[in-house]
């Protein structure tokens, strides 16, 4: 009998800083920001958990080329109303140089909710990330999936990486975000469930006890979605670039398809261990794709151009089904840069030189990251 093909529906989530044009610093986003941006794109618009974010999300889209059209209508909008009140967006996963003790988290139930529950972790959860859900209806079809799409949630992380600064310093980790994130609980790399009925239950558990209300604070890299049939990767930093966002978007819809063809053969991704996974991801967080990952079944690290390579050959048929060949090659590019946490050195380098001045230089990284956040507008 033959496997009924998910429907791999894309849906994408970014969260935005918003930064004041003549400093530079975070600055908290004015009720009538969010107002306009409502008004304009509804339900998906939101505010974040500190005042100085804000969260878009795409329509459910079939393809790529049509969350690329969705995705700049939402750009484009909050660009456009935070330039009336003399702020820009970013898409970095932490500010260069603002100080978390400056903010202040938005005041709705939810989020000061969260800030007793979490305490002085979650008031340092000044950071940002992408989400990508891929539309899977069958339930235990998003389970088996899940398992095996953790193989490559280091590869999809070192593309990613953005957070390189972290209140005025060069922290020496591609993705610093993680740092952050990782201290909050029911965080990481997602266990291996054999069903989604297990994964149900291991839910109920905790929201039985009073723990938590639902699967929505469950914060794993991978996880079933809590409101939709899918299946949400969190794991990357979030994208200066809106196409780098697309490319992201584009490996997991096709990665994600590839592991659901290899059932159709009655085979499927070998399942690792979640120690030695998270030994890529922390390889990932902390060099990007400037160093290579470990290939379990080599037994020996390699380059991450490399990698890429070979995912691109794996995918090929399914980027081909989706019309996306274009938008995957695009991580050959990203990871011969050295991805966002690259090109932010770079800036930070060149400004430095030119003024030997660190403030200064942490300004122009900024800019650097205003410039990228419109080019594709």
């Amino acid at each position: 009998m033959a496997i009924a093909e998910p429907d791999f529906t894309i849906g994408i989530e970014e969260e935005y800083l918003l930064v004041d044009l003549d400093s530079f610093a975070l600055a908290e986003g004015p009720p009538e920001l969010f107002e306009a941006c409502q008004v304009e794109l509804q339900e998906q618009v939101s505010p974040e958990f500190m005042n100085c974010q804000i969260e878009i999300g795409t329509k459910v889209c079939a393809t790529v080329a049509e969350a690329r059209e969705d995705l700049r209508h939402l750009r484009a909008c909050v660009a456009r109303q935070a330039a009336k009140h003399n702020l820009a967006p970013i898409a970095a996963s932490c500010h260069p140089f603002s100080d978390w003790r400056d903010q202040k988290n938005t005041d709705r139930d939810r989020y000061n909710t969260l800030k007793t529950d979490l305490a002085a972790v979650v008031r340092r959860m000044l950071i940002c990330g992408m989400h990508v859900h891929v539309g899977i209806n069958d339930p235990d079809r998003r389970t088996d999936l899940m398992n095996q799409l953790s193989y490559f949630l280091p590869h999809l992380l070192a593309l990613s990486c953005s957070s390189p600064f972290w209140q005025g310093q060069d922290t020496g980790l591609a993705c610093y975000r993680l740092s952050v994130f990782d201290n909050l609980p029911r965080t990481g790399l997602p266990p291996r469930m054999e069903s989604f009925s297990e994964f149900e239950r291991s839910v109920s558990t905790l929201v039985d006890l009073g723990v938590i209300e639902d699967s929505s604070k469950i914060w794993w890299d991978l996880r079933p979605s809590s409101k939709f049939p899918t299946l949400e990767s969190r794991i990357c930093d979030v994208q200066p670039r809106m196409e780098h966002a697309l490319t992201l978007a584009a490996l997991t819809q096709a990665l994600s398809r590839m592991l659901w063809r290899l059932a159709t053969h009655n085979q499927r991704w070998r399942i690792y261990d979640t120690f030695l996974l998270s030994e890529n991801r922390w390889r990932a967080q902390r060099y990007g794709p400037e160093r290579g990952l470990i290939d379990f079944g080599r037994g020996e690290i390699v380059d991450f151009p490399i990698l890429v390579d070979e995912i691109l050959e794996l995918i090929a048929a399914d980027a081909g089904h989706f019309n996306s060949l274009r938008e995957v090659a695009v991580a050959r590019d990203m990871a011969a840069s050295g991805g966002s946490s690259g090109r932010q050195r770079a800036a930070y380098a060149e400004a430095h030189e030119r003024t030997g001045d660190h403030d200064m230089a942490l300004n122009a990284v900024v800019q650097h990251l205003i410039n990228e956040f419109h080019e594709d507008l």
